[in-house]
């Protein structure tokens, strides 16, 4: 199942991680330090939760999480013909996931598509990441500004 991912900066993430989870009657399938996220079925969403990156209440980032990677292959390719700018990253670690995506820009913001391959206990993109909001620069996980 493909669901469209929403990253929230958060000021308190013990009270967003409560609040979500009686909003959706699903607690997070994943938390780490100043990180969490859930895997909602009904509405099909990935909602990410991310402490101390931008502005607590705004938007971090927004994606498409799909199923494998031949969906994101898919994706570079319908991008690629349609002439939408891209950035590849593949079995990078991110949201501590080990992932295939691709970040297409063009519009007001950059969306990413990706696949997690595995879990990934430690990830360091998290430490020193402000808000991303444009277009993906290749050093980082999460766009061109980070998670």
């Amino acid at each position: 199942m493909s669901r469209v991912q929403l990253a929230l900066n958060v000021g308190n993430l013990e009270e967003s991680i409560a609040y979500y989870t009686k909003m959706f009657g699903v607690g997070p399938a994943k938390i780490r330090e100043g990180y969490a996220n859930f895997a909602i079925d009904e509405p099909p969403l990935k909602l990410v939760l991310i402490k101390g990156h931008g502005e607590a209440g705004t938007l971090n980032h927004v994606g498409v999480e799909v199923e494998d990677a031949g969906q994101v292959a898919a994706k570079i390719a319908s991008a690629t013909r349609e002439g939408l700018p891209i950035e590849i990253q593949e079995s990078t670690t991110c949201c501590f996931a080990v992932q295939d995506k691709v970040w297409v820009s063009g519009g007001e913001l950059a969306w990413e598509w990706y696949t997690v391959l595995a879990d990934a206990p430690q990830d360091t993109s998290l430490h020193s990441m402000p808000i991303m909001l444009g277009v993906p620069a290749s050093d980082n996980c999460c766009g061109p500004q980070g998670c």
